[in-house]
């Protein structure tokens, strides 16, 4: 029966001493953001000298200490990470006056400067371009020169590899990449180096929580998790907060590990992976009845392919996809405390898309997965 594991560690994520080494295939996270305001109370926590700089007005100072903590937790991914493990971080800059100084704060640059230290290969990074409400487009002095300043819309996905080139050496391993293929359509769109989620079919709702966690969208995590693993592999996030990366990996078949320094958040990531199973299902209806549209209007331009998918007998673009199969949720269970088990239904079939409800009896609750 294939199955996945979901563990949840209410930890310090600066000590993952508690994790094997060359135990996770792939890290999925989103830090808290240096020198934006609705951290500076965590990092603060974690060393006061980051709040005193603040107080002092030291900019520079507050924005270097609290990536000397981040940089903690980057610092132990070498042993924890398989030879050609991916990790995969969304971060933005900051723009913040302190005292009477406006500037901008580049945190990913200072995130990609730490891992080529670490020895990581640093690839091409994704610019994640985010919808904005703000009335205007710029800010500063306005019409006058030479005050203004352009808006930050957009957030990057730093992308590393550790390692050599990740092997599949074995039949088996082989045989696993290929189910884990993804289409051609989606290669086309994931491998962009600019994505815009304006409108898309999957976002994950945590409402206010959403907001003062700093969740990043499903649809980042899922894309991700497809991009660079395999079924079955592990991904972590040591900064799991409403547990979007815990969710998306479920919805993937992957079993995924997460740190997370605040225990009120606990209730939510519960919730969300007990309530996962229809929406994660709903995903795969949707990727799965995409394609066939895809194929469709393909078939009707080109005149068909060459491929056929074995196990669910559509049209494929190319030979790469012929062996993929996406595995619905089948049971959710709780294996033990903070830990959760997912079985999955190995027959492959195409469900039809339906909107999203609760399974009867489980009301929806805040920080389920729903959609759009």
């Amino acid at each position: 029966m294939l199955k996945t594991r979901h563990t949840v560690h209410f930890k310090d994520s600066r000590d993952l001493s508690i994790l094997p080494d060359r135990s996770v295939d792939l890290i999925v996270t989103s830090p808290p953001y240096p020198m934006i305001e609705m951290w500076d109370e965590v990092f603060s926590g974690l060393n006061p000298e980051i709040g005193e700089a603040l107080r002092s007005q030291d900019g520079r100072k507050a924005y270097l200490l609290m990536h000397d903590e981040l940089n903690t937790v980057w610092n132990g991914f070498p042993r924890i990470l398989k030879p050609g493990a991916w990790v995969c971080i969304n971060i933005g800059d900051a723009t913040r006056t302190v005292g009477k100084k406006f500037q901008l704060y580049s945190n990913q640059s200072k995130i990609v400067e730490t891992f080529f230290r670490l020895g990581f290969d640093c690839l091409p990074m994704v610019l994640w371009r985010k919808q904005t409400n703000a009335p205007n487009k710029f800010m500063g002095s306005g019409m006058l020169p030479a005050g203004a300043y352009v808006t930050l819309e957009h957030e990057y996905i730093l992308i590393f590899r550790y390692g050599d080139k990740r092997s599949f050496a074995t039949e088996a391993e082989t045989k696993k990449r290929q189910q884990s293929s993804f289409f051609w359509e989606e290669r086309n769109t994931w491998f962009s180096d600019l994505w815009d989620f304006k409108g898309t079919r999957q976002p994950l709702h945590h409402g206010d929580v959403r907001e003062r966690s700093g969740a990043f969208p499903f649809e980042l995590a899922h894309r991700l998790i497809n991009m660079y693993s395999v079924l079955g592999d592990t991904v972590l996030d040591p900064f799991l907060g409403t547990g979007t990366t815990m969710l998306a990996s479920a919805a993937s078949c992957r079993n995924s590990i997460g740190f997370e320094i605040d225990p009120g958040l606990g209730r939510i990531v519960s919730e969300g992976i007990q309530g996962i199973r229809e929406a994660a299902n709903q995903v795969i209806s949707i990727r799965l009845n995409e394609h066939v549209a895809s194929m469709n209007d393909y078939t009707e331009k080109k005149g068909g392919t060459k491929h056929t998918n074995v196990p669910y007998g559509f049209p494929v673009v190319t030979s790469q996809e012929t062996e993929l199969v996406l595995p619905y949720l089948e049971t959710i269970d709780s294996a033990s405390t903070g830990a959760f088990e997912v079985t999955y239904d190995e027959n492959p079939e195409i469900r039809p898309v339906r909107a999203f409800q609760p399974s009867q009896g489980e009301p929806k609750q805040e920080g389920q997965l729903a959609l759009l």
